[in-house]
């Protein structure tokens, strides 16, 4: 099974050119569901031997959306098993997704966003570091992946342009705006540790290595308690923020998905509902006879 999983990985890496985020999560699911099915062998598995590893799931409480995922890298799989020859029959190509429900992204209105990312201290080094992190993510709606990966040679300070390297390692330029770029700047020109490398990273740890997503997160969760901010906020709700802003602010949907970086339309319509909501809000605190 382990030969069939490290064909699937290479497979995701050469031809998909897929993110290490997305060949761990595959990697994970496809192993989660081996070992629940024991000593099977792979050409054995059939479309009851899905449908009980996912009413299982469904027993453990998991969500759908969890549930959902770990079909989607399942299929995925079995379709590169039977597309190669590897197995005669693709269990997975009857399998239903289970139907999920539409969650409306957490964001924070404008307001909030400028408390949040104004409120680390600027007289000490950690403390402009974090400002220019905030600043940056919620400037570029960049994925945190793509944040910690940023190097100084991918910041064009004139033009207020970066390169990302997004999902599937695609490269794309994004605008950031001249408060985040400022802050970066204070950050960079005062920060102890420097190298002269041309990868050398942005954001720094205490120890002058690249930052993780994990420190990224913990700095979101450290600043969320300073502004006493109530809604259940991530790293990822500043891209939410920065998509809603702009779609609220009058910004198109075409170019909203062109800066997040997201390759279909339909990624980015969600954000519609969000507006959907604010003009609802509008409209019942505005018309008489609502």
């Amino acid at each position: 099974m382990q030969r069939y999983i490290e064909k699937f990985k290479t497979y995701l890496n050469v031809e998909r050119n897929v993110s290490p985020n997305t060949l761990l999560g595959y990697r994970s699911d496809i192993e989660d569901f081996f070992s629940r099915i024991k000593d099977k062998k792979i050409e054995d598995i059939d479309y009851l031997a899905l449908r009980k590893y996912l009413a299982e799931l469904k027993g453990n409480n998991l969500s759908k959306r969890t549930i959902a995922r770990k079909l989607s890298a399942l299929r995925t799989f079995f379709r590169f098993l039977y597309r190669d020859g590897y197995i005669k029959y693709n269990p997975a190509s009857s399998t239903a997704t289970p139907k999920l429900d539409k969650k409306l992204p957490v964001f924070l209105d404008e307001h909030q966003v400028v408390k949040f990312i104004t409120s680390p201290p600027s007289d000490e080094e950690m403390g402009l570091r974090d400002r220019a992190i905030l600043e940056t993510l919620y400037s570029t709606g960049i994925r945190v992946s793509e944040l910690t990966g940023l190097n100084v040679s991918n910041i064009d300070f004139i033009s207020g342009i970066i390169k990302v390297l997004g999902k599937g390692r695609v490269e794309r330029l994004a605008p950031i705006g001249e408060k985040a770029l400022r802050e970066i700047r204070k950050y960079v020109d005062a920060r102890k540790k420097q190298t002269d490398s041309k990868q050398e990273p942005v954001f720094l740890n205490k120890f002058g290595k690249r930052i993780t997503q994990r420190s990224i997160r913990r700095i979101v969760d450290k600043y969320i308690k300073v502004c006493a901010i109530e809604e259940k906020i991530s790293p990822h709700s500043l891209r939410h923020s920065f998509a809603t802003h702009l779609l609220n602010s009058g910004a198109d949907l075409r170019s909203v998905q062109e800066l997040l970086g997201h390759k279909n339309l339909s990624t980015t319509q969600i954000y519609t509902h969000v507006s959907a909501e604010r003009l609802k809000s509008v409209y019942e605190k505005s018309h008489p006879r609502a």
